[in-house]
């Protein structure tokens, strides 16, 4: 199959996130003063966050309470000063666009692609830190457009997210130049990115380096445990 667009999800499929996550921990650790940051520590927080998330996806928090929450709770357990949670926040968002270490060699599948497809980047995360990576990273100049959940207004994997990103398509590409069948999302998290591709009726390509089982019950069109895979896919 010849996919003209394609999505792409950043963290933990374009981007490392778990070592970006890591840096931006232990940057804001030594910024605030409150000791040492352990890979313990980085263990914990990082479930804690996963959790939020996964509940903002579902709808059940909003984006702040996740920002914000995430934090109070991940001090509440370490014995950390909970009033530092909201500055904390604020200073992460800017930290995690530092450090960009790439999935596979995604950077170079991008600017393989550059001119021969369509290609936007769709992402839950904050317009401060994604907007930072994209740039640090270098993959602005590569993609064609940035669809980001905090200037949306809704997030992956709901249809109102995918409807603006079809609006948005609409307006780049021109109404009733493609359709559902030229596009191609790919990311590494089935309950965001392949159940919103569900939703939004587009195929799916599930990137899967650690073998996880799909034990969510979400229909997956291709699975991947390289990027370098998706040559066979796209036909590019």
């Amino acid at each position: 199959m010849n996919y003209r667009i394609l999505l792409w999800d950043i963290d933990g499929t374009v981007l490392n996130f778990l070592e970006a996550e890591k840096c931006a921990l232990r940057a804001c650790f030594a910024k605030f003063a409150i000791g040492e940051c352990t890979d313990e520590m980085i263990a914990r927080y990082s479930d804690i966050n996963r959790k939020y998330w996964e509940a903002l996806e579902r709808g059940e928090v909003t984006k702040q309470e996740v920002l914000v929450g995430r934090y109070r709770d991940f001090f509440a357990v370490e014995g950390i000063d909970m009033a530092l949670a909201e500055p904390f926040n604020e200073e992460y968002q800017v930290r995690l666009g530092d450090t960009c270490i790439f999935c596979d060699n995604a950077f170079e599948i991008i600017k393989g692609l550059h001119g021969k497809v369509k290609q936007y980047a769709v992402t839950n995360g904050t317009a401060v830190a994604q907007e930072r990576k994209l740039k640090n990273s270098k993959l602005d100049t590569l993609l064609d457009g940035v669809f980001i959940s905090d200037k949306i207004g809704h997030e992956k994997p709901t249809c109102a997210f995918f409807d603006a990103v079809f609006e948005g398509l609409n307006r780049d590409l021109g109404e009733g130049t493609y359709t559902k069948k030229d596009i191609l999302i790919i990311g590494d998290s089935l309950s965001s990115d392949i159940c919103g591709g569900n939703n939004a009726g587009i195929c799916t390509c599930w990137y899967n380096p650690t073998h996880q089982m799909n034990n969510q019950g979400v229909r997956v069109d291709y699975e991947i445990a390289d990027l370098n895979e998706l040559s066979q896919i796209i036909g590019k």
